[in-house]
C-alpha cells in the first residue's frame, strides 16, 4: 500500500503544476500574449489599389485604436512626399497634392492602445492630365545677378484668375539675409502669364535666395493644365551695379556700391524716337547682333552689325556699340537705345550684369513701360507692385 500511495502521489504533482500554471495566466492582472492584440486599423485615402485616383487630391493616413508611430510617402520617381502627423498621433495628411500619372507608395508603422506594433503598405496610381502646364524661371539656379533682378516664372500655358492665389501661396521665396518681398501677376511681353518677386528695395549684395515652389498637383486651367512637378531653385545677388543716363548732357555713369566709378558719352533717343524713362533691368546680353529696323517697327530701313549689346526691354531698348554714329555725345539721333563707340559698350557690357538696374533720367518719353517688357519690376512704386498679388484681391 505504502509503494502505491508513492506512485499515486507522483503522478498528481504534474497535473498541480499544470492546474497552478493554468490559474496564473487566467489571473487577474496578466497580459494576453501579444500575438492576439489587435493591431491598430489603418486607413489609406486614397484606398489601396485605386488605379486612377483624380487629380488635385491630397493624401492621407488615419489609424483607429491606436497611434502612427511613422508615416513614409513615396513617389515613382522616389521623391518624399512630405506631410504633417496631427498632435495626437491618430492621423496624417500631405503638404501637396498628388502629381499626375504617378504611383504612390504609403508605408506605415503605428502602435495600438494595448502596445502592439504593427507595420502595413499601400499603394495607388493617379491618373494622366489631359494637359501639363511648366514653367520657366529667371534666373536660373545658381546664377549671381544684379542687385535689382526680380525672380520671374514664366508658364506655359494661361493661368485662370481664380487659380492664382493657390499658385501663388505654393511658391515661397527664403533669403539670407531677410528681404522683403512680395509677388505680383504680370503679361509678359510674349504674351503669356508671368508671375514675379521683387524685393520692395534693391537687394543687398551678397544675398542668398532660396525659391521653392510645390505645384504638383495644382490645377492652372482648363486652358493651362495641372503641374506635374514641384520647382527648386536658388541663386546668389552680385556686386552693386548700376547705371545712370542722364538724356540731355549724352551721358551714362556707373556706380558701384553707390559712387561713380566712369562716366561713357553717347547717343540717345531722338525727339522721334525718344528713349524710354525709368529704372529699367538688365535682362541679357549678346557680344555681337544684327539691329534690324523692322523688330521696332521701322520696317527694313536699316541693318546693323553691333557688339556688346546689354538688353534693357524687351521691344528693343538696348545699350550698344554704333560705331556708324557720327554724333556721339553730341546729338541724341538713335532710335531710342543708348548707342556708345565700340570700347565704351564693352566697358559697359562687362560692368552691368544681368540683374543691373539702369535709369534713365531727362528723356522727353513719359510713358511708363509696362512691366512684361522684359523684367520691368522697378516701373512701380512699392505700393502699386502689392496690388499685383492676387492674395490681395
Amino acid at each position: 500500500m505504502y509503494a502505491g500511495s508513492r506512485r499515486h502521489s507522483v503522478r498528481l504533482i504534474p497535473a498541480l503544476i499544470a492546474t497552478g500554471t493554468l490559474l496564473t495566466a487566467c489571473g487577474p492582472g496578466a497580459d494576453a500574449p501579444k500575438a492576439d492584440q489587435p493591431a491598430a486599423k489603418v486607413t489609406v485615402t486614397p484606398a489601396a489599389g485605386s488605379k486612377s485616383v483624380k487629380l488635385g487630391s491630397g493624401i492621407s493616413v488615419r489609424a483607429d485604436d491606436g497611434k502612427l508611430v511613422s508615416v513614409e510617402v513615396k513617389d515613382d520617381k522616389g521623391g518624399t512626399v512630405t506631410g504633417q502627423l496631427a498632435g495626437d498621433g491618430a492621423s496624417w495628411k500631405s503638404d501637396g497634392k498628388v502629381k499626375p500619372q504617378t504611383t504612390y507608395t504609403v508605408r506605415t508603422r503605428t502602435k495600438s492602445a494595448q502596445g502592439k506594433e504593427s507595420a502595413a503598405t499601400s499603394e495607388f496610381t493617379t491618373e494622366q492630365a489631359g494637359k501639363v502646364n511648366k514653367l520657366t524661371n529667371t534666373p536660373g539656379g545658381g546664377q549671381t545677378v544684379g542687385t535689382g533682378m526680380p525672380i520671374s516664372i514664366l508658364f506655359d500655358h494661361p493661368v485662370v484668375k481664380d487659380r492664382r492665389a493657390e499658385i501663388e501661396k505654393a511658391l515661397k521665396v527664403t533669403t539670407q539675409p531677410k528681404v522683403e518681398g512680395a509677388w505680383g501677376w504680370v503679361k509678359d511681353y510674349s504674351g503669356k502669364d508671368r508671375i514675379d518677386w521683387r524685393p520692395k528695395d534693391y537687394w543687398p549684395s551678397g544675398t542668398k535666395v532660396d525659391v521653392k515652389g510645390a505645384l504638383s498637383g495644382i490645377n492652372s486651367g482648363d486652358d493651362g493644365g495641372w503641374f506635374a512637378r514641384d520647382y527648386n531653385f536658388g541663386f546668389r545677388i552680385g556686386a552693386d551695379h548700376k547705371a545712370v543716363i542722364d538724356v540731355p548732357s549724352h551721358k551714362m555713369t556707373m556706380y558701384e556700391n553707390g559712387k561713380s566709378v566712369g562716366t561713357i558719352t553717347g547717343s540717345a533717343g531722338s525727339p522721334q524716337d525718344p528713349t524710354r524713362g525709368g529704372v529699367h533691368t538688365v535682362r541679357s546680353k549678346n557680344a555681337a547682333e544684327t539691329m534690324d529696323s523692322a523688330t521696332i517697327g521701322h520696317g527694313d530701313e536699316w541693318s546693323l552689325d553691333s557688339k556688346w549689346v546689354t538688353h534693357l526691354t524687351a521691344s528693343g531698348t538696348f545699350l550698344h556699340s554704333a560705331p556708324w554714329n557720327k554724333s556721339l555725345g553730341v546729338v541724341n539721333n538713335s532710335h531710342g537705345c543708348f548707342g556708345m563707340s565700340t570700347s565704351d559698350a564693352k566697358r559697359a557690357y562687362d560692368f552691368l550684369s544681368i540683374g543691373s538696374t539702369v535709369e534713365v533720367k531727362g528723356t522727353s518719353n513719359t510713358n511708363k513701360t509696362d512691366v512684361g517688357n522684359g523684367l520691368e519690376v522697378w516701373q512701380e512704386s512699392w505700393t502699386e507692385w502689392q496690388q499685383r498679388s492676387a492674395l490681395q484681391h
